[in-house]
């Protein structure tokens, strides 16, 4: 193959759209691996076929090679739990998607999701190379099922759907908290009762069993594992009350908000639940969220807990998720773990196969202009399953258009 070499300059003047080579090699990087190797100096990283397949190979023999010029190399960043590509304009009902005043458990946002959403590539100048989109809203404490993407912005760029099963749990505006949890185990009850006496059934029974209904089937994989259980929750007490029903189900649960999560991040860790969160909650929202601080990221990691750092809000600033971090690493986090808490405990957690610059994993792969968490660095090159993609944004074609020097009509300018 031939072996070409670009420096970094002309190559963003060659390419304003993505390209796609068979094989790619880019060397002289600071790779921050994310995994036991830590951070390689002057190293080198292959990409074939949407995959690493090398770091620091003997030779190098890639269709592609790119001097990084000792640049930052990381995993792409992942965001989750936001409504990218379901909600457009957040103060336009008919661009909105998310919610669903009927939603239940069986509610999948997954069908009305856009790639071509303006926000997907502003995100993208963020360094996040995959999310994952959660439903919400709705009178019932179950509000759907959440699904992941990855930012390339294609039509077929949902990864998996029905994923995990979201709950909010907490204060309510009429009645009491205590309703939602004793329905929440109520429910998980009666599943695995129905459970036993089918499978006591079926020993005797020669007839075909029964079909299930959806949200029987639901609530059956979230008591065998197979589908995480997802609560918004914030006050110590109902923290301490799903790490209960985590115990006596066996649960895969995933704390989000968790403002309390400090005062009993002893039980969490030995719980083994993460926690998800943005690390700029520093004020309480509610008389639930008492204990929301810039120090809590660095408290729970300490603690054992494993931390995975979102962006609050719906969709549009999510691009900031590296600033969150870096506002973690401020406040005592390493900076190493507050990288993971964007990267390989998010994928970690969510079971993808990305996160991490190693052999096998996909090649999701960020190359900065300086260290990721500062305000003035910026992404110089991104790809998605090896896949170079465009870092402009609808932003930017404004900027342009509204800057130009023209003696026509603003409206005639492209």
């Amino acid at each position: 193959m031939k072996l070409f070499r670009y420096s970094l300059v002309a190559l963003g003047l060659a390419s304003a759209t993505c390209a796609n080579a068979a094989s790619i090699a880019i060397t002289n990087a600071k790779i921050h691996t994310v995994t036991e190797q830590g951070v390689l100096e002057n190293a080198t990283l292959v990409i074939e076929n949407g995959k690493i397949s090398a770091i620091n190979p003997d030779t190098i023999n890639a269709d592609e090679t790119i001097d990084a010029q000792g640049k930052i190399l990381t995993p792409g960043l992942i965001n989750s739990l936001n409504s990218l590509g379901l909600v457009e304009v957040g103060a336009v009902s008919r661009t909105r998607d998310a919610r669903e005043k009927k939603a239940d458990m069986t509610f999948d946002a997954s069908l009305a999701f856009n790639p071509k959403s303006t926000v997907i590539p502003y995100s993208r100048k963020g360094g996040i190379t995959t999310d994952i989109v959660s439903p919400s809203g709705g009178e019932s404490m179950f509000k759907g099922q959440t699904f992941v993407v990855n930012l390339s912005g294609e039509f077929d760029s949902v990864e998996k759907t029905q994923q995990g099963l979201v709950i909010e749990l907490g204060s309510k505006s009429k009645g009491s908290r205590a309703t939602d949890l004793q329905k929440l185990t109520y429910k998980l009850e009666d599943a695995e009762k129905a459970l036993e006496k089918a499978k006591a059934k079926k020993k005797d029974d020669k007839k075909e069993p029964k079909e299930l209904k959806r949200d029987e089937k639901i609530i059956n994989a979230v008591l065998a594992g197979e589908k995480q259980l997802i609560a918004h929750v914030d006050r110590a007490t109902d923290i301490l009350a799903l790490l209960k029903l985590k115990e006596r189900f066996q649960l895969n649960l995933v704390l989000v908000g968790a403002a309390d999560a400090v005062v009993v991040a002893e039980q969490v860790a030995a719980a083994n639940v993460p926690v998800v969160f943005s690390a700029t909650s520093n004020l309480p929202e509610s008389f639930d969220s008492l204990h929301a601080s810039l120090e809590n990221a660095a408290t729970l990691n300490k603690a054992g807990v494993k931390v995975v750092l979102t962006v609050n809000g719906e969709t549009h600033n999510m691009y900031q998720l590296r600033f969150n971090a870096g506002i973690a690493v401020a406040n005592g986090m390493p900076y190493e773990q507050a990288l993971a808490a964007v990267t390989s405990n998010v994928a970690e957690v969510f079971d993808l196969n990305a996160g991490q610059i190693a052999v096998g994993k996909d090649a999701d792969i960020v190359l900065w202009s300086a260290d990721p968490f500062e305000l003035s660095s910026k992404v110089e090159k991104i790809w998605i399953d090896g896949k170079e993609y465009d870092t402009r944004s609808r932003q930017d074609e404004l900027r342009d258009r509204y800057m130009a020097e023209t003696d026509m009509p603003r409206a005639y300018v492209k």
